[in-house]
Parts: structure tokens; C-alpha cells; sequence
């Protein structure tokens, strides 16, 4: 490509990301001219819109669509329903979820409608210049572009701010949740909570990590090098909400992980590569739960709650190993035990350590 071309293509892609950037900045100012038309605001606008375009959905849904938080998609359908606009019904194929639609043949709805018809008039106006092959193209530019753009409005809010550096993403209408922490962080450390309305929280210190989130799985990883052999530390905060299930797993080497898990429901937890020390607090069970730990470890603690019952098998050498009143020194590979008065038709914890541990102490408390 000569020069002269290259320049022509930079100047035409200047002008083309100015003018897509001036529709969507017009798109926001046509909602809220409409809005102000109408008396709603703009949020309930783009709400309406959503549910004209795509259909029932669900408030999480909403609210991943729109950015707003539940508690804020939540107060603006109670309002929205009060109005007559829309209302929420069971899920006929899932009882458990609820939907919102459209209320049709509202006084409000026909305002909106008549907007939008207007619009919708001039577009076709427009449109009538273009030939069926050149209407295929733009309606394949315009899917890319929101394909795009949705990316681009995930990244945004999983991306810490620059002056509070947390990281978060919406809970939804998930049922439950799989954090996956991958590669080197110096400490790690996990807690849970109920007030919190996203799907976790977290926050790091030193490089950070990436930061993916899709259909309820959180997978935080760091960049594969050597940074033992650095004197840079890497911390990482983070926080569950304790409303949905959750199946942990650690891996690729973490200097020290502290779990402090009171009031999740845990799924399970799997803990690989080599460690120094891994603390864990666990909350009470529900059915059998499996911890898995492997790879090496000097320290390993595992605390659950008073009166619940463990399965212990060590597949590796330890030092010394104490579970609960059995204290035991030295021992080889292949070692099952298990908590006094054991019911394997309760819930109970099924402890598998296939690491070698200086130490390891399971106990209740």
C-alpha cells in the first residue's frame, strides 16, 4: 500500500471512529430528550427500550444490560410497575425465576411508541437510498460494532476505578458462583458477605491481574513469569458474595492463602501448586464437601465448625499431623482417618491433602 493510500485510510478511519462516537453521544441525547418528553427518566427509558427490543427478561438480566446495580433495577421496576408499564410474573419454564415484560396498550406505552415511529420513519427514509447488498453491509458493521461495544461496557465494570481500585461485577440472576485464581500471588486472602450486592469484590496490590468474568465463573490471572525472583509483592482481597454457592480453586503457586469462608455455602475448594502456608476457615457444610490440596506446602490448617464432622486422606508425607484430638508424627503415604463419632449420612467435610506438609492440623471450633 503506498503512502498516499495509508494516509487516506488513517484520515477515513479518523473521521468514521469521530462520527461513531457523535451517533452514540446523539443516541444518549435522543433518550433523554425523549424521556423529558415523556416525564421518566432516562434510565427508565433505556429499560423500556431493552424490553421492546429483546423481550421478557430478568431483572439481572436488566440490570447487566443497563449497569445499574439490583438494588437500583429493583426500585426502578417497583416503579415502572406502579406506572402500569410493565409487570413481573413467574418464569413458566423455571418457577424459581422471575421476568419482566411490557405492559401493552398503556396511554404511556403509545407516547413511547410514537417516538420511537417517528424515528423509525426517518431511518427509513434514509435507508431507501441503499441497495439490498449495501444494507447487508451496514447491518453487519452495526452488529460488530455492538458486539464491541458490550465488550467494551463488561471490561469498564470489571476494571477498577483509578481512585478506589475494586474490582466487581454484577451478581444477576446467577445461582451460583466458581472463582478461579491462577499463576503467582505472594497472599491471597478470601472472605465472604451478604451485604455486599455484586458477585465479589476485590482488590490487589502490585501488578494486577487479569480479571475475567462469564457465566459466574471469576478467573483472576496473573502474568506466568518469574516472580518469586522479584522483590515485587503481590496481594489479592477478595470477597464473595455468601447468597450463591461457590466452588473455589487456587493454583500455580501461592506464597500464602488464607480462606476465611463463615456463612458461604462452599461447593468445594481445590488448592494446587507449591505454597508456604494455607489457613483455612471453613463454614458449615451442606451435603459432602471435597477440599482438595496439592503441590507442597510447609503449613497446611484446616478449621471447620464445632460439631462437624471430616474424612482425612494424606497421600503425601507429613511431619506432623494433627486431627483433632489424634496427634500423629511421621506419617507415610496412603493414611485415612476421620473425626470421632463420624456419620457419613451427615454433612461433613471430605479432606484429601496429596501434598507433602511439614505440618498439618485439621480441627473443629
Amino acid at each position: 500500500m503506498s503512502s498516499g493510500s495509508e494516509e487516506k485510510r488513517m484520515q477515513l478511519l479518523g473521521e468514521l471512529a469521530r462520527e461513531l462516537r457523535q451517533f452514540t453521544g446523539l443516541g444518549a441525547s435522543f433518550f433523554r430528550a425523549a424521556a423529558a418528553r415523556i416525564g421518566i427518566t432516562v434510565t427508565d427509558m433505556q429499560v423500556i427500550d431493552v424490553l421492546h427490543l429483546t423481550g421478557p427478561m430478568t431483572a439481572g438480566q436488566l440490570a447487566d444490560l443497563t449497569g445499574l446495580t439490583t438494588g437500583a433495577i429493583t426500585g426502578m421496576l417497583n416503579r415502572l410497575e406502579e406506572a402500569g408499564l410493565l409487570c413481573r410474573e413467574r418464569d413458566p419454564n423455571d418457577g424459581r425465576r422471575v421476568i419482566v415484560r411490557l405492559v401493552a396498550n398503556k396511554d404511556e406505552m403509545q407516547k413511547i411508541d410514537s417516538i420511537f415511529d417517528s424515528l423509525g420513519d426517518a431511518w427509513d427514509d434514509m435507508a431507501a437510498r441503499y441497495n439490498e447488498e449495501q444494507l447487508a453491509f451496514l447491518l453487519e458493521f452495526l452488529r460488530g460494532s455492538n458486539t464491541l461495544t458490550r465488550k467494551e461496557i463488561v471490561r469498564l465494570r470489571e476494571t477498577p476505578d483509578s481512585h478506589e481500585g475494586v474490582f466487581s461485577a454484577p451478581l444477576g440472576d446467577l445461582m451460583r458462583g466458581r472463582l478461579v485464581v491462577s499463576s503467582g500471588v505472594s497472599r491471597l486472602t478470601l472472605r465472604t458477605s451478604e451485604a455486599i450486592s455484586e458477585l465479589y469484590q476485590a482488590r490487589f496490590e502490585g501488578t494486577p491481574p487479569g480479571v475475567t468474568v462469564k457465566d459466574g465463573v471469576v478467573t483472576v490471572r496473573y502474568p506466568r513469569r518469574l516472580w518469586m525472583l522479584s522483590a515485587e509483592q503481590r496481594a489479592a482481597e477478595i470477597t464473595l458474595n455468601a447468597t450463591i454457592p461457590w466452588w473455589i480453586v487456587i493454583q500455580g503457586g501461592t506464597s500464602v492463602v488464607e480462606a476465611r469462608l463463615d456463612g458461604l455455602h462452599l461447593a468445594g475448594l481445590e488448592i494446587t501448586g507449591g505454597l508456604s502456608m494455607i489457613h483455612l476457615e471453613l463454614p458449615d457444610p451442606s451435603g459432602v464437601v471435597p477440599v482438595r490440596i496439592s503441590g507442597g506446602a510447609s503449613t497446611i490448617f484446616v478449621q471447620r465448625p464445632e460439631g462437624v464432622s471430616a474424612r482425612a486422606h494424606l497421600k503425601g508425607w507429613v511431619s506432623t499431623f494433627d486431627f483433632d484430638d489424634q496427634h500423629l508424627s511421621d506419617l507415610g503415604n496412603n493414611v485415612w482417618l476421620q473425626s470421632p463419632g463420624f456419620d457419613p449420612n451427615a454433612s461433613y467435610y471430605d479432606i484429601e491433602v496429596a501434598s507433602s506438609a511439614s505440618t498439618v492440623t485439621i480441627t473443629s471450633g
